[in-house]
């Protein structure tokens, strides 16, 4: 058995007195085991959240089996799980992370490196083993597990959101009520997270400080680009930076009007670009409820969700005719394959496509005859 000193991060030898009898051995081993898992985690850097959730997971599936890590089976695992789908319903998805979760703590507890077989063996008469293979594992069979109604705005609906929005600003101040600044807020905060194709965290998490002058466009001052510092981050990972360049000259006197007259009011020290009357940074159940408020009072789809404004950035830029690469890079997407996830373009769009194509190859054959060519699209094109 290894010494102290040359044992890894989580090994028995690090979390158990050596050769000292234990008062509730199955307990005890069972905590070691949790202990001497987080610590290895710790030593691969993984982010703390990621690493509570996956012990929290851990956990469940020990209360719901009932039995100790060393007597679990591949039977027990799949009983759990039929149970989360059967009677908790939880998306596939979720199953997944409780899997992925389940599989790391087995993998850790039979790894002989860190020798927790052999304390098992010791004390149990019995050994850990993995209870996650191909057969019970929840394959990631699609691209984008969210539901088939996600979408993003139309821009009808997208400017019916917006008009909302400032309706509700001018509504407060003419009725001399209070609240018109977080109205204000949230007025900014949904045009921002449209024009910079961000997500919920993203959005919330921006801080004043965030926006600055792109060199190549000078004509949109301080806000020519926007540095995200709270992206979406691989598993384990901390968050992941990009920089987003502004694309539309509207939202520069937004951003400004907001930041060098309406925010200045709320007298606040932080530097939290949207911050809550008390100063505190602007919460995610805050934002859901802006948008479900404006989406409830307009009787939009209530498919339609905060993500959705992400959604439209990436669609409508797509429909403008912006290089795809562009978008890609702009919404901080690893692969191409996701953003195209994203792009719910119009049926009207993918006509004038389709014609734009079938006119280009109709050209191309007769020649210098391009008036033979329809102009419109035909009447079976409208069931594309």
């Amino acid at each position: 058995m290894a010494t102290k000193g040359s044992s890894p991060s989580g090994s028995v030898q690090l979390v158990l007195p050596a050769g000292l009898p234990l008062l509730h051995p199955e307990t005890q081993v069972f905590e070691g085991m949790i202990e001497g898992w987080r610590n290895q985690m710790l030593a691969r850097n993984l982010a703390v959240s990621t690493i509570a959730s996956s012990i929290r997971h851990v956990r469940a599936f020990r209360d719901h089996a009932d039995v100790w890590p060393w007597s679990w089976s591949a039977a027990l695992a799949d009983e759990w799980f039929a149970d989360l789908r059967s009677v908790h319903h939880v998306a596939n998805s979720t199953l997944r992370s409780y899997q992925v979760a389940v599989r790391g703590f087995c993998r850790f507890i039979t790894d002989p490196a860190y020798g927790w077989v052999e304390e098992c063996e010791r004390r149990f008469g019995t050994h850990p083993i993995q209870v996650i293979n191909e057969v019970n594992a929840a394959a990631h069979v699609a691209d984008s597990e969210a539901g088939p109604r996600k979408r993003a705005f139309t821009r009808a609906e997208l400017q019916a959101l917006f008009d909302f929005a400032d309706r509700e600003v001018a509504a407060r101040i003419d009725a001399g009520r209070k609240g018109w600044l977080p109205a204000f807020r949230d007025s900014t905060l949904l045009k921002t997270a449209y024009a910079f194709g961000l997500r919920r965290t993203e959005t919330r998490m921006l801080d004043a400080v965030d926006f600055g002058r792109n060199p190549s466009a000078p004509e949109f001052g301080n806000y020519g680009v926007l540095y995200v510092r709270h992206g979406k981050a691989q598993r384990g990972s901390p968050p992941k930076r990009r920089s987003v360049l502004t694309v539309w000259p509207w939202i520069v006197p937004v951003l400004e009007q907001w930041f060098n007259e309406i925010r200045p009011l709320l007298a606040i020290d932080g530097t939290a670009a949207w911050p809550s009357e008390r100063g505190t940074r602007i919460t995610a159940p805050t934002l859901d409820a802006v948008m479900r408020q404006a989406r409830n009072a307009l009787e939009l789809d209530p498919a339609l969700d905060f993500h959705s404004l992400r959604r439209s950035y990436v669609t409508h830029l797509i429909e403008d005719g912006w290089d795809a690469r562009f978008v890609q890079e702009q919404v901080g997407h690893e692969h191409a394959s996701t953003t195209s996830i994203y792009t719910c373009v119009s049926s009207d769009y993918r006509t004038r496509t389709l014609r734009r194509a079938l006119d280009t190859m109709v050209a191309g054959v007769l020649g210098d005859h391009p008036t033979v060519v329809a102009t419109t699209p035909p009447t079976t094109s409208k069931g594309l």
